[in-house]
């Protein structure tokens, strides 16, 4: 098996998904000719031609509303908005219009549209680069959000986003796209959603993270692993729906939680993964949950952003507190 980058791994999985099925189409801004700002639709338009991959104009609202339209027409569109901080221009067209479709018919009519996007800090990008929105779209009945953090999961999430019947909001991270090489199958096979991943084993603490923090999460467990803690480090993969299951059983076994993520503190994802562990591992915490997260301010300017986003030091210090406890 030859080892893929997890850029390589999603134009991989976009072009098995678009050689498996004729109804799949991929677009967005310069992922044509250009291959993508990212080159994660590199040569896919020259393999599969112009009607099945083609470049829109700069609107995002167009591109998801018009994505929403061929998916109601039975396509299976894969949208691209460059950057996760572009997305508040489309959230009308894919909270309200799309994720909403099957309830308002009763079931009649689904939207089989996912929606690709780079997301999160660390690479010294401007303004509305950087932005980490999975709080809002949790929060967003209908639609469903996976963030992959290795070259497997991000070829299997977006496989399986593909068959999804309702929206999927792939959120690729920035910081891991050329950071991470893995080994892949000639054929890839999908990761079913709402299935989390144990990524390290322990029993002293269980810490959550998801996409770039992940990495930062393995090696603060390294760290204190030479102190005799043993961290148990959960890997979501799909944040809607959660794995309860095996966030619960880790909980239950290890008695204390630190959540970790990009987003800001107030009101961000962490809080719900806190609220839903209390409700139900209550009696198991041997000390409060701990959230390790942005800041509660607007991305700052690329100077600042090694002090606003969680990293080894912040989470070690956090496992450190629960242990304290």
């Amino acid at each position: 098996m030859a080892e893929a980058l997890l850029v390589e791994a999603i134009n991989r999985a976009l072009a098995q998904a678009l050689g498996d099925d004729e109804h799949v189409v991929v677009m967005g801004q310069d992922v044509g000719q250009l291959g993508g700002v990212f080159r994660a639709t590199d040569g896919l338009q020259s393999r599969f031609g112009k009607q099945r991959v083609f470049d829109t104009p700069l609107a995002e609202s167009a591109i998801v509303g018009t994505a929403f339209g061929m998916a109601l027409s039975g396509l299976r569109p894969i949208t691209e908005i460059q950057f996760m901080g572009f997305m508040y221009k489309c959230l009308d067209q894919l909270i309200a219009q799309a994720g909403q479709i099957r309830a308002r018919t009763w079931g009649q009519t689904r939207a089989r549209l996912v929606v690709r996007t780079a997301y999160g800090g660390g690479v010294r990008t401007p303004e509305h680069h950087s932005d980490s929105l999975e709080g809002l779209l949790m929060g967003s009945p209908g639609v469903k959000v996976v963030v992959p953090s290795t070259p497997i999961d991000a070829a299997g999430l977006l496989l399986a986003a593909v068959e999804e019947s309702d929206p999927v909001v792939v959120m690729e991270p920035i910081r891991l796209y050329r950071a991470v090489r893995e080994p892949l199958p000639e054929r890839l096979s999908p990761v079913p959603l709402g299935r989390a991943r144990v990524r390290r084993g322990g029993d002293d603490v269980t810490v959550v993270a998801w996409g770039a923090v992940v990495p930062s999460a393995l090696q603060a467990a390294e760290e204190v692993a030479a102190e005799g803690i043993e961290v148990e480090v959960i890997d979501p993969r799909t944040l809607q729906p959660l794995d309860w299951d095996t966030l619960s059983e880790s909980v239950e076994k290890t008695g204390r939680l630190v959540v970790a993520h990009e987003a800001p503190h107030t009101g961000g994802p962490g809080g719900e993964v806190v609220a839903g562990i209390v409700e139900r591992c209550f009696y198991a915490l041997r000390s409060p949950p701990r959230r390790v997260a942005g800041a509660d301010v607007v991305y700052p300017p690329q100077l600042l952003e090694d002090a606003y986003l969680p990293d080894t030091a912040r989470i070690t210090a956090a496992i450190r507190a629960a242990m304290e406890d």
